[in-house]
């Protein structure tokens, strides 16, 4: 367990340091928002390569995962097969059901749509809380940090993320906070992931 915490400590430090380093240089989260929009309008090309990655992130992870199992379902891998079912029904859990329920039930604007929260809506302008593409892109990636087991697949994953999260910002989509509790909802998912792949549930037994 203490080789799980310290890969997941260097997997979150690339975004951890970004968020640190946008609460640490700006007053408030509007100042961000209002920075990145400037900034974004001056430099389209930046901002078109990043929508290309917030876009297309979590889609890499559904056709790796994709030939995981097509690959153990023609090798008759069952482990491979209980891991990649487990990891999609806790993204299915947390990246989608718990995501949806949050962002409903709290309804926090999204940046410059407003001051105020709307609980309870249904309006995707107050959809901000929590981010739900670092959800789902951590609930991918930190199961395979842990997997993988070393220090550059990790860091790497890590770095892969912390842009992934820089895009929401960039972009105008969510809030630094956001972002952060996206990740920290993403790493129990990720956490979850690992620890119902080391039980032995679903798992058949020998003999049976």
């Amino acid at each position: 367990m203490r080789t799980r915490f310290l890969h997941w400590a260097i997997f979150s430090a690339p975004l951890l340091l970004v968020l640190a380093a946008l609460w640490l240089g700006f007053d408030t989260e509007a100042g961000v928002s209002t920075f990145f929009h400037e900034h974004s309008a001056a430099h389209p090309t930046l901002s078109a390569a990043l929508k290309f990655v917030t876009d297309w992130s979590n889609p890499l992870f559904y056709a790796f995962y994709g030939v995981m199992l097509v690959n153990a379902f023609r090798k008759g891998d069952a482990e491979k097969k209980r891991y990649v079912f487990i990891l999609l029904g806790v993204q299915v859990v947390v990246s989608l059901l718990c995501v949806h329920f949050i962002k409903r039930t709290i309804g926090r604007p999204r940046p410059g749509q407003g001051w105020y929260f709307d609980p309870l809506t249904s309006r995707g302008n107050y959809h901000s809380l929590p981010s739900g593409h670092t959800t789902e892109i951590t609930g991918w990636s930190l199961p395979l940090a842990f997997r993988l087991s070393a220090f550059a697949p990790t860091l790497g994953l890590g770095l892969f993320v912390g842009l992934v999260g820089f895009t929401r910002i960039y972009l105008g989509w969510h809030h630094p906070t956001d972002v952060f509790f996206g990740w920290l909802l993403g790493s129990f998912g990720g956490f979850a992931t690992q620890i119902l792949a080391d039980s032995t549930l679903f798992r058949r037994k020998a003999g049976a």
